[in-house]
C-alpha cells in the first residue's frame, strides 16, 4: 500500500496572458485547471506508471469536491478528510509572466481533523510506503511531520519526505527511507550555495549522518544526485529536450524511484552524458531494490500527461487550450 499526504491541496488555475498590463483588464490566451499539491502529484505519476496509491489530506467546499472529481478522472484513489468550513484553495499561476503565482490559504484544520488523519495512518504496516510532501499550513502544528513519523515508528513503514529546512531536518532522527531536497533547499539547510552535482554530494552525506537513509537531490537543468544507503553516489545529467512545464518534475523524479522499489527492478540506468556507458543505480530495501531511471521520468512526466488529457477534454467541451476560445456570437475571449 502506498499513501501520499497533502495537507493543503489546491486547484491550480494556470493561465497565459499575452501582453499583461497592471491596472488593466487582461484576458487569457490559454487556461488550464489541474489538481495540485506535491503528494497529489506523486499519486498521479504513480498511476501513470501503473501503481495504485491512496491520496490522503484535507478538502473543503465546492473546490474540494472538484479536486476529488479531477483525481477520479486520473484514476487516483483518495481518502480525504472533509472540513466543514472554508474551501480548498485555488492557486493562480500566471504562466506567461516569469512564473508569477498567487496562492490561496486553504481551510483551517483543527485538532479533531488532525486526529482523524492519524487514525487513517494507523492502518499502515510492514512494507507500506508513506509519502509526506510539501509545506504545512499555518493552522497546523509545525512539528506535524515529526508527529507522524513518531506515531508510525517501528511498524516497518517506508517513509519518504519532501520538505524544506527545519521541516526536513527535524524528521531525520526518525530515519526516513528517502528525503528529496533540491540543491537550493539543501544549501539553505547548511547556509551555502550549491550549483553543481559535485558540490551537493558532501552535504547530502551530512543528511545521511543526521539520519536519512537515502538522499535524492534534484537540480533542475543540472540533473540529479542519488546518495544511496549503501554509500554509492550516483549522478545523472538532465534529459535533453524542450521544457514544457517544470511543475511536478521533482515529484516525478522521486516517484519513479519509488516505482522501481515497488517493482523490484534493477535494470534501470543512469545516463552518462556524452557517451553510451551506463551504470546501475539501486537502493537496497530488504529483498527489493529501488531504481532511478530518467527514461521512465521522461515518459511519465506528470504535467505533460495531464495537459494532454486536459487539452482533449477542453477540446470536447469548451474549445482549445493554447488558442483563443471562440464562443458563438461573442468572438474570441
Amino acid at each position: 500500500m502506498i499513501c501520499t499526504v497533502t495537507f493543503n491541496p489546491s486547484l491550480d488555475y494556470i493561465v497565459s496572458v499575452d501582453d499583461f498590463q497592471l491596472g488593466m483588464t487582461n484576458r487569457t490566451s490559454s487556461e488550464l485547471i489541474l489538481p495540485g499539491g506535491k503528494g497529489i502529484n506523486v499519486s498521479i505519476v504513480l498511476k501513470n506508471l501503473g501503481l495504485d496509491s491512496t491520496a490522503f489530506g484535507y478538502v473543503a467546499g465546492f473546490t474540494g469536491d472538484e479536486l476529488i472529481r479531477r483525481l477520479n478522472e486520473f484514476g487516483v484513489d483518495s481518502d480525504f478528510i472533509k472540513i466543514g468550513h472554508g474551501m480548498t484553495r485555488i492557486n493562480l499561476k500566471l504562466k506567461s509572466i516569469d512564473g508569477t503565482e498567487i496562492n490561496g490559504c486553504g481551510p483551517d484544520i483543527d485538532a479533531k481533523a488532525l486526529e482523524q488523519l492519524m487514525e487513517k495512518l494507523d492502518r499502515l504496516g510492514e512494507g507500506d510506503v508513506l509519502v509526506l510532501a510539501g509545506s504545512i499550513p499555518y493552522t497546523m502544528p509545525d512539528d506535524m511531520y515529526q508527529r507522524i513519523l513518531k506515531r508510525i515508528q517501528g511498524r516497518g513503514v517506508l517513509t519518504v519526505v519532501d520538505a524544506t529546512r527545519d521541516l526536513l531536518v527535524k524528521v531525520l532522527p526518525y530515519h526516513p527511507f528517502l528525503v528529496k531536497p533540491n540543491n537550493h533547499e539543501l544549501g539553505d539547510i547548511f547556509g551555502v550555495k550549491l550549483s553543481t552535482r559535485e558540490e551537493v554530494i558532501p552535504y547530502g552525506k551530512k543528511l545521511q549522518e543526521m539520519g536519512a537513509q537515502n538522499v535524492l537531490i534534484s537540480m533542475a537543468g543540472e540533473g540529479a544526485v542519488l546518495i544511496a544507503a549503501d554509500g554509492q553516489c550516483l549522478e545523472a545529467p538532465a534529459p535533453k529536450g524542450k521544457l514544457v512545464n517544470g511543475v511536478g518534475a521533482g515529484e516525478g523524479l522521486r516517484t519513479c524511484l519509488l516505482h522501481g522499489n515497488r517493482r523490484g527492478k534493477c535494470q534501470r540506468f543512469f545516463r552518462e552524458s556524452g557517451n553510451k556507458r551506463r551504470s546501475h543505480a539501486g537502493i537496497e530495501t530488504g529483498n527489493k531494490v529501488g531504481v532511478f531511471d530518467l527514461d521512465i521520468i521522461i515518459k511519465s512526466n506528470y504535467k505533460r500527461e495531464i495537459i494532454k488529457r486536459e487539452e482533449r477534454l477542453q477540446h470536447e467541451n469548451h474549445g482549445f487550450i493554447g488558442q483563443k476560445k471562440y464562443f458563438p456570437g461573442r468572438g474570441s475571449c
